[in-house]
């Protein structure tokens, strides 16, 4: 690491890196901003994390050797969706200035911001610290309106001219794959040479091979049951209730295997998703499946490791993803998935089926035919322990580092050029 940056600031307002992926606004953002955070400390950077405090009682958090967690008030603690932030940017950004005002000059090497919101923020206090703004989108408007599902509400104009502002001043543009990239430079006119793509990375500590009856024992799941499980939060985007009305038609086309497929729906009620939290619910019983239809709460990653490992199937169905965290979670632990050919998803999966469209009965046909072929199972199963293995967090931690160093000597540079005209300038004179 360089001597020139030996601390990073990363912002994740709207939801903190220590909340349990799967409900309200907690997912992928949030183990993304974690894993990384940890693994450049373990490279000797010190990272600093601000998050919006959503009780009174949360203070500065290590959460691991060289990461801080710090919990900025702004607004009241708890009842604030995502789309009501905007209006506390100005007390989150004053908040986290007076947190470190009485740190020096050069404190932070870089700011790294995470999602829209904390580039705005991230935008102002690299401003002010005159360091480099990193910024990572995760998900973008422009994307998820021009790919949204049935009912589902578009976003809002206020996100797309506050992403557009964000991508003009960032020093370096991070994408998750080079499809991503490549949305950046189309649809918001990013620089080309400020994208730089880094890939996410997964846990292959915690997401590993395992016993499949050894892991339905413990969850209660009968060895003879087909399990195709579905993880993440339970939202329109997500299309969860694709699944179950797939898992439905396959049931009713297939009496053979109608006392076999179970859905299990691990994950909460997020975005639009929380109008409607028993929805899915509603759903299986309309379509006659209540019964083989199992909803789980979010947990810790260890039981979701069960969870993949127990599955015959873990499905995607996404309108929009990034990434898609799931799919690589999901391979790394022996499992093949069905997953939409949409976003970062091509890239995601290795072991597995992408599927065009969300037909319901493309869905159908695509899991029936998985489910009747164990030894394909098997084999993309195979093929995705070893797609993952190239996907750890220590690759994507010294990629960003990369990113870091990149970013500081184009700042540097440039400051040193400006300088050098302003002389030049005052010497014609």
């Amino acid at each position: 690491m360089s001597p020139q940056i030996e601390r990073v600031a990363m912002i994740a307002v709207h939801t903190s890196p220590l909340a349990m992926p799967g409900t309200g606004d907690a997912g992928g953002l949030n183990v993304y901003v974690l894993a990384t955070a940890v693994e450049m400390a373990k490279r000797g950077l010190e990272v600093e994390v601000f998050t919006r405090a959503t009780s009174g009682d949360q203070g500065d958090v290590h959460a691991a050797p060289g990461v801080v967690v710090r919990h900025i008030p702004a607004g009241p603690f708890e009842g604030l969706a995502k789309e009501q932030l905007p209006s506390q940017l100005c007390a989150f950004t004053a908040g986290v200035m007076q947190a470190v005002a009485a740190q020096p000059e050069g404190y932070y090497g870089v700011v790294h911001s995470h999602y829209w919101l904390s580039g705005q923020v991230g935008w102002l206090a690299a401003e002010r610290w005159h360091v480099p703004l990193v910024h990572t989108m995760h998900t973008m408007a422009r994307v998820k309106n021009g790919h949204l599902a049935s009912g589902d509400r578009a976003e809002p104009e206020v996100r797309e001219i506050g992403e557009s502002q964000v991508v003009a001043v960032a020093d370096r543009l991070v994408a998750n794959t080079a499809a991503e990239a490549g949305e950046l430079i189309e649809l918001y006119d990013a620089d080309p040479d400020r994208v730089q793509v880094v890939h996410p990375g997964v846990d292959l500590s915690v997401f590993s091979p395992g016993d499949r009856g050894a892991a339905r024992a413990a969850l209660g799941v009968d060895p003879e049951d087909l399990v195709i499980a579905f993880v993440g939060r339970i939202q329109p985007l997500k299309a969860p209730d694709l699944l179950i009305a797939a898992a439905a038609d396959l049931i009713r086309r297939r009496a053979d295997l109608a006392g076999r497929v179970r859905v299990v729906i691990n994950g909460g009620p997020s975005g639009t998703g929380l109008e409607r939290p028993d929805a899915l619910a509603e759903l299986a019983a309309q379509l006659g499946v209540a019964d083989r239809v199992r909803f789980e709460p979010p947990g810790p990653r260890e039981r979701l490791a069960q969870w993949y490992r127990a599955a015959d199937v873990v499905a995607v169905p996404s309108y929009s993803e990034s990434f898609g965290l799931v799919a690589l979670e999901a391979q790394a632990c022996g499992t093949p998935v069905v997953a939409a050919d949409v976003g970062g998803l091509p890239t995601a999966v290795g072991g597995g089926v992408l599927v065009k469209g969300h037909e319901v009965a493309t869905w159908s046909h695509t899991l029936e035919a998985l489910l009747d072929d164990v030894p394909r199972r098997q084999e993309l199963g195979l093929r995705g322990v070893e797609h993952a293995r190239r996907f750890g967090w220590d690759v994507a931690a010294a990629q960003l580092a990369q990113v870091y160093e990149q970013a500081a000597s184009s700042r540097r540079l440039d400051t040193a050029m400006a300088l050098a005209r302003a002389s030049a300038q005052r010497r014609r004179r």
